[in-house]
């Protein structure tokens, strides 16, 4: 436990002076998932405040190929790092990490539990009370994220940094094809990319199932009005200081933000 306290210590003071690092030290290293998540549990005490909720990272074959892990990988939202459409946020400083991501998110209406069974997606979607469109902005504490594995980058966070959340989408998203539900990502006067639902586990909802069953596998709790967000649902736009983003996702409704 006194490695693991030094490992988030670690982390923590890299991500608050916005400095990065190669590789956590071979003696504090966690080896495992678990052990990435109980670093990452330690991040949460030294908030200000409850965490929002929840973040998912690598939730698309072209994510985790960059990355270099292997399936999807779960973070916390701290409270602390969440504003509003049209606010003004910090992007990521990492090389790797300049860049906004448009984002499925779901927030809670009812609490998921741990249990030995695992969750349906039909189950979680009945806990659910509204959905959002979103944006992220991750960040790393590692010099290349590339090289250090799911383990670190889980203690890292899942490179999780800031995060909008718009205004809930209409309740007739229940009845929607978020399959194929199309969202247009803008860097206003300089860059536009689509992206599609298939994007994220190849349904955000299942994305959502998988986040709740990560958590019950670690004996955490999915809390009633937590928010999850379920990973980008196209290729990240790359973004510098003071760009405005926008993410259309048509009849779901829009969210921006501006960056510096």
């Amino acid at each position: 436990m006194e490695q693991l306290q030094r490992a988030a210590d670690a982390l923590w003071d890299h991500w608050q002076q916005g400095t990065s690092l190669p590789a956590l030290p071979e003696e504090m290293r966690p080896s495992t998932r678990a052990e990435g998540y109980a670093i990452q549990a330690s991040l949460e005490a030294r908030t200000a405040s409850p965490i929002f909720g929840w973040k998912i990272a690598a939730t698309s074959k072209a994510g985790q190929a960059h990355i270099a892990v292997d399936g999807p990988l779960a973070g916390r939202l701290l409270g602390e790092r969440i504003g509003a459409s049209g606010d003004q946020m910090p992007y990521g400083r990492h090389p790797q990490m300049r860049c906004a991501e448009a984002e499925f998110a779901f927030r809670m209406g009812k609490a998921l539990p741990p249990r030995p069974t695992p969750y349906g997606v039909d189950e979680v979607l009945d806990a659910v009370a509204t959905l959002h469109p979103a944006i992220e902005l991750p960040d790393s504490r590692f010099d290349d994220v590339t090289r250090v594995g799911a383990a670190q980058l889980i203690a890292d966070n899942a490179c999780a940094h800031y995060f909008v959340l718009g205004e809930a989408a209409p309740p007739r998203w229940r009845d929607l094809d978020l399959v194929h539900h199309a969202v247009l990502g803008t860097v206003v006067g300089k860059v536009e990319r689509e992206g599609v639902g298939a994007n994220v586990l190849g349904d955000p909802r299942v994305a959502l199932a998988w986040l709740a069953n990560e958590l019950s596998s670690i004996g955490v709790t999915l809390d009633a009005g937590q928010v999850v967000t379920t990973g980008t649902c196209l290729v990240p736009l790359p973004v510098t200081d003071g760009d405005e983003v926008r993410m259309d996702f048509g009849v779901l409704g829009t969210v921006t933000v501006r960056t510096r």
